[in-house]
């Protein structure tokens, strides 16, 4: 019971990082699968599992609150369940291990980007009026999915962070874009995994777990997306971006220990820094609007 406890608060936290930033779910929940014992197919198999109900809660807030972008959604959700269908089915082929910690790589300077680009501007900066080619969102969603299917998580970390580079886009439509793709994406993957492995391999009692506490973040995570200030989110999602990859190539490099934790420690630091900055430059901001109010 203990157990099963411990499985619904990640799965509350999880859910609350994944519905307001994006991403973060799959990686949170697979860790503590695998650290419970399953082997890494049946742990990404109970993971989405558990998706196909956490993202259909969130991707539903998501579009009640309008946290969405319809070519971008549109853009994402076959390619995104093409590969996630195909990475669930050859997850014992697919050299994922050796290509994971280079996308980690690409991934971080992509952080590294938004970190700058949210945190060090000298005034909030106006999104541009949304235009989103195909060509672009397609193949991320086929890469997204696929990598999402083989890791136990992969999708949001790779599409959040690329579509907000682009800079077309309001946060919160990114996020909530990608959330309410997610749902094909997780349902997708569960049917990959259910022809290549069977539903024996899943953790039933865990995957209920996961899902009660997903189940109450949900709406809170997408109130959270539509009301933080575009700067003080994009800083988030930076942080998130940076903090997830990092994990990945800590693993790859074979840090360990104290050098581990410190590395998480200064790059923690560092954006709690700058979300700081960002946090009080936007309630000026805002405090200054209130009191001149532009007149057309």
């Amino acid at each position: 019971m203990h157990r099963l406890l411990v499985f619904a608060l990640v799965g509350l936290v999880a859910q609350l990082v994944d519905g307001a930033l994006g991403m973060a779910y799959g990686v949170t929940s697979s860790s503590l699968l695998l650290l419970y014992g399953l082997t890494p197919a049946a742990a990404s198999a109970s993971v989405h599992l558990a998706e196909t109900i956490t993202t259909a809660l969130s991707g539903f807030a998501h579009w009640r609150l309008g946290n969405w972008h319809k070519p971008t959604l549109r853009g994402l959700v076959l390619p995104g369940a093409v590969g996630a269908f195909l990475g669930a089915v050859l997850l014992s082929s697919l050299p994922a291990a050796r290509v994971r910690p280079l996308v980690a790589g690409f991934l971080l300077i992509l952080g590294v980007y938004i970190l700058v680009r949210f945190a060090l501007a000298s005034t909030p900066r106006r999104p541009r009026p949304p235009r989103i080619r195909l060509r672009y969102v397609v193949p991320l969603g086929f890469v997204a999915g696929l990598l999402d299917a083989t890791g136990g998580g992969g999708w949001g970390p790779i599409a959040t962070p690329a579509l907000m580079v682009r800079g077309t886009l309001p946060p919160h439509q990114v996020v909530g874009s990608v959330s309410i793709a997610e749902f094909a994406v997780a349902l997708s993957a569960t049917l990959g995994f259910s022809l290549s492995l069977g539903w024996e391999a899943v953790a039933w009692a865990q995957v209920a777990a996961l899902v009660a506490g997903g189940a109450v973040a949900a709406p809170l995570a997408a109130w959270m997306a539509r009301k933080l200030p575009a700067q003080v989110l994009g800083v988030l999602v930076g942080t998130a971006v940076l903090l997830v990859n990092l994990r990945t190539l800590f693993g790859a490099a074979g840090v360990t220990g104290l050098a581990r934790a410190a590395g998480y420690v200064v790059v923690a630091a560092a954006c709690g820094g700058l979300l700081v900055q960002v946090a009080v430059r936007s309630r000026r901001t805002t405090v200054s609007q209130v009191q001149h109010p532009a007149t057309d």
